[in-house]
């Protein structure tokens, strides 16, 4: 009888799961892949960055960006150093004599939101009618900037997401990133297209200044290190219904690295994780709720199994649904990002991401992690 019980239920959160992950490929389906229209440049940009300790790699996001197909005089580039220490200062102020400027953090009283403190300081002097913010690791094409502008020139939203995917791996574990972090981005963009938003991503995001200020910036989500773009998202969703879009272009697409090892990843994946603490929409809720709900249903009945052989078929069911939902899911994405080799690492992840995404659900919202060598909440 409790065997059956529990098939019941697992099979019924095993299903919600397929069709949640249907009804999200449904929704990256629905945006249609953006065209550039002929449109004269005309709109001023402010592109900000947060720094800290990115001495290794920032001189090629700023040349990047330097590098822009977009008039000069139509854009800034403003990047905050947030008490690094290293080079990373000096390497920014090298720049200078081409028009980049440089904020230096020097608040005395401790924050636990540095980053968020960094984007609002380089808003302050920014001249920008649109805000585009990025990381200082990130690489981007000439035209990255150039297609954003167009597609907002075009549909005047109050907060564009667009596309970031991870590039140059370097071992297995790299590609599994990969792949896992296109099922995030892919998460965003759906409940974009699905006309529910929840979440994007601060390394690819843009918004209206007045916007910014209008909605008192991130006044309401200060007390949490990480949310300077998902928690955004939220209140400008909450705010101007309908108003906000992604990005569904190739040129639009910013690549940055995976984490190289276990630890890093895990960090990551906690800061991320901790954001759903702050979360006001239910159907947000429900949905994070609900997959990890059936993600514990998975591990339950494999330990269970070990007891009760019958519940072992039940857990081989409930994989290969998972697996097939999340094929069609990665699909699309994956060839939007023309990386469908990654698939061929499906049945891997799809078995390691039951005990990764139980964990993270739990540690992102019952402690502290490590963030540029500082620890936060």
């Amino acid at each position: 009888m409790a065997t059956t019980i529990v098939s019941i239920i697992s099979l019924l959160l095993t299903f919600l799961y397929a069709f949640l992950v249907l009804f999200l490929r449904s929704g990256w389906l629905k945006i249609l892949p953006f065209q550039k229209a002929n449109i004269s440049p005309a709109t001023k940009v402010s592109i900000l960055i947060a720094a800290r300790n990115e001495e290794d790699k920032i001189h090629l996001t700023i040349e990047d960006i330097i590098a822009q197909n977009y008039p000069k005089e139509l854009f800034e580039l403003i990047i905050v150093d947030d008490h690094s220490t290293d080079s990373t200062s000096q390497i920014i102020a090298s720049y200078a004599p081409q028009g980049v400027k440089l904020i230096k953090l020097n608040e005395k009283e401790p924050l636990n939101s540095y980053k968020k403190k960094a984007i609002a300081e380089a808003i302050q002097i920014s001249t920008g009618e649109l805000i585009i913010t990025t990381d200082a690791d990130c690489r981007m094409g000439k035209n990255w900037l150039s297609t954003i502008v167009n597609y907002y020139d075009q549909n005047n939203y109050n907060l564009i997401s667009s596309p970031v995917i991870y590039f140059e791996e370097r071992s297995l574990f790299e590609r599994l990133q990969t792949l896992e972090f296109l099922y995030l981005i892919g998460l965003g963009a759906a409940g974009i297209g699905n006309k529910v938003p929840s979440t994007c991503n601060g390394a690819n995001l843009a918004y209206k200044k007045e916007v910014f200020i209008k909605l008192d910036g991130f006044k309401g989500i200060d007390d949490l290190a990480s949310g300077d773009d998902e928690l955004f998202l939220h209140k400008v969703a909450l705010a101007y219904p309908g108003s906000i879009g992604f990005c569904k272009a190739e040129d639009a697409i910013v690549y940055t690295h995976g984490k190289a090892t276990v630890e890093e990843f895990i960090q990551q994946r906690k800061r991320w994780a901790s954001k759903s603490v702050k979360y006001k929409d239910k159907k947000m809720m429900f949905l994070a709720i609900a997959i990890w709900l059936f993600n514990v249903s998975l591990a339950t009945n494999l330990i269970l199994g070990l007891f009760f052989p019958d519940l072992l078929k039940l857990v081989f069911i409930q994989f290969v649904i998972k697996f097939i939902a999340e094929l069609f899911y990665l699909e699309p994405l994956t060839t939007f990002a023309k990386r469908k080799s990654l698939l061929y690492y499906l049945t891997f992840l799809t078995f390691l991401h039951v005990a990764y995404f139980i964990y993270i659900g739990l540690a992102g919202n019952s402690g502290k992690y490590h963030w540029k060598g500082r620890m936060v909440k």
